[in-house]
């Protein structure tokens, strides 16, 4: 007896479907190419290197289960505030020009994942181009060899005839399965959802059937949830144990900016995160151009405690704290707007000025910066926390009578700034 199956797959890398299972009768020895049978089970069946997939149809697992380790992105923003699960999901809206695609150039470069899949759904040719001519430059921070190493790109330009479109985003997560079931961690980039989400109206017209809102067909919904759902960490079948992930970060391209568009909708039933990307703050250079206000994430307890493990004991508390702090200062803007900055008291001056710090500092990363590229868990909560801890004593500072015009911000921003690039005050 030669072994099972299962031993085949690890001890050969032999692709087998499944379905398939019992002892092995012969293994064929010399050179084959995938569509020629390498041996058969003990009943005859053949079996090869290869074999097909509907690649609508989820890759099979043993167990799927909760993951609390968080997908590191290395952007402050999100690994702060709307953090994501290995193995979650997140969309990102956002209108023309708000950085949708550097966005997630930088989660291939940076994110901690060992397989990172692109999909080109729908996009123009050039953006396309730009996105095969840039993606064999990026270099790999974690092993100094290039991120193409890693990556998959299926690209699916808007010349494309539709149906291909419609089937691209299904061709990128069975490539993620199948990276998945080898006990991979791997990152699947949809950009974007709605050129899928527009092939998918066009095809439901063409065959006739009843349109929805915006002429979206009424199944648009459940097919993405059908999709998100394939997104999770689970233990592969087979033997010895794989543990894998995919996690799925879909861009949505709302026409005019407008998240209350279906595509966005649907999408925001189904993630477990919303990144709202801003074009007012894209206007003003700040990347990445988040609304902490619009945004979320459903992992953030889920994650905690592993942030509290790598990073700090308080991890939760100081993001808690510093979206209050930012809420408030919203708060204060629209009171400003209204009876002027003069009418507010010192310690609202303080809030104010603290925020600034954490959008400005904090929140801000420069994608070209050589050391605020990409940010360690271990540098963001050390930037979050010396912000907080500025804020209290500033409050503790205007408690012993010390006006806010006496108070003197300046070494506080320069400590940030650099902590930030990693250069001494």
């Amino acid at each position: 007896m030669l072994g099972t199956v299962q031993e085949l797959v690890i001890t050969h890398r032999v692709l087998v479907p499944p379905c398939m299972r019992g002892p092995i009768g012969a293994i064929a020895s010399g050179d084959y190419t995938v569509n020629d049978p390498i041996g058969t089970l003990a009943d005859g069946t053949p079996f090869y290197l290869a074999h097909r997939w509907a690649v609508r149809v989820p890759r099979p697992v043993a167990e799927r289960f909760t993951s609390s380790r968080p997908f590191v992105t290395g952007q402050r923003v999100f690994d702060l505030f709307f953090p994501v699960a290995e193995g979650g999901s997140a969309a990102v809206p956002g209108g023309f020009g708000t950085g949708k695609t550097i966005i997630e150039q930088s989660l291939a470069k940076y994110a901690e994942a060992d397989v990172v899949v692109y999909v080109g759904c729908g996009e123009r040719g050039n953006e396309m181009t730009d996105v095969l001519t840039e993606f064999p430059q990026l270099v790999d921070p974690r092993t100094g060899g290039a991120v193409m190493d890693r990556a998959v790109l299926i690209a699916n330009t808007s010349n494309m005839p539709v149906a291909a479109r419609e089937a691209s985003i299904y061709m990128g997560v069975t490539i993620a399965e199948y990276f998945r079931d080898q006990g991979n961690r791997v990152a699947l980039m949809i950009d974007s959802t709605s050129r899928w989400a527009e092939a998918l109206r066009e095809m439901a017209a063409r065959q006739q059937e009843m349109p929805g809102e915006e002429g979206y067909p009424t199944y648009l919904a459940s097919r993405l949830g059908q999709f998100f759902e394939r997104a999770g960490r689970v233990r592969a079948l087979g033997s010895p144990e794989r543990e894998g992930a995919v996690t799925i970060i879909g861009a949505i391209s709302p026409p005019g900016g407008d998240f209350s568009e279906p595509v966005t909708q649907a999408s925001l039933r189904v993630a477990g995160a919303m990144w709202a990307l801003d074009a007012s703050l894209a206007h003003q250079r700040h990347f990445p151009a988040v609304d902490w206000e619009s945004s979320f994430s459903l992992y953030a307890d889920q994650v905690a405690p592993w942030f509290a493990e790598h990073a700090g004991a308080d991890w939760a508390a100081v993001r808690a704290d510093l979206l209050a702090l930012l809420q408030k200062e919203r708060e204060l803007r629209d009171i400003a707007s209204l009876v002027g900055p003069d009418a507010l008291e010192d310690h609202d001056h303080l809030v104010m000025d603290i925020a600034a710090m954490v959008r400005e500092v904090v929140l801000r990363q420069n994608a070209y910066h050589p050391h605020d590229a990409i940010s360690s868990p271990q540098q963001t909560y050390a930037l979050a926390r010396a912000a907080l801890d500025a804020f209290r004593e500033g409050e503790r500072a205007l408690a012993s009578g010390t006006l806010f015009s006496q108070l003197d911000l300046t070494p506080t921003w320069r400590s940030l700034v650099a902590l930030r690039d990693g250069t001494s005050a």
